[in-house]
């Protein structure tokens, strides 16, 4: 017998909870194969390589850190909450 909770069957309830989840994992798959591609691409464009990593760490390190701003950014906008 299927147990009822505020007039829902749990069945429903399970449901529902599998295909959210379902959900939520592909869209947190998809937001992280678009910020590492985001990064990828803006350190190429800027420059930030492992040669300035080796040169010059902090400055590796602030632009590697505004760089992941940005890509948060846009996966934010375009991705979690569109």
């Amino acid at each position: 017998m299927i147990k009822m909770v505020c007039g829902i069957n749990c069945r429903e309830i399970i449901i529902s909870f599998v295909l959210l989840n379902s959900y939520l994992a592909a869209v947190d798959k998809q937001a992280k194969d678009m910020f590492l591609r985001l990064v990828k691409q803006m350190a190429k464009r800027e420059g930030v390589t492992e040669w300035l990593k080796a040169d010059n760490q902090m400055e590796w390190v602030k632009k590697m850190g505004n760089i992941h701003a940005r890509a948060r950014e846009i996966v934010n906008a375009e991705l979690i909450f569109s």
